[in-house]
């Protein structure tokens, strides 16, 4: 089973591989299926944009895990 933890869109590059913001980890990911824009809040699953979230919801789950 895989857990995936949300993150947030720090910048999209001009190739359209996009910088994600795991509290100081940074990852590049692609957005194949989901359209993002910077500030928005992902789950990635192999590299690859799977879906778009809230920021509450993000905050929510990250509240979550790190009890």
């Amino acid at each position: 089973m895989c857990l995936s933890i949300p993150g947030k869109v720090e910048r999209i590059e001009k190739s359209g591989k996009i910088i994600v913001d795991y509290s100081g980890e940074k990852r590049e990911a692609e957005m194949a299926i989901v359209e993002v824009k910077e500030g928005d809040y992902v789950i990635v699953n192999n590299k690859i944009v799977i879906e778009r979230i809230s920021k509450e919801k993000a905050e929510k789950f990250l509240e979550v895990v790190n009890n």
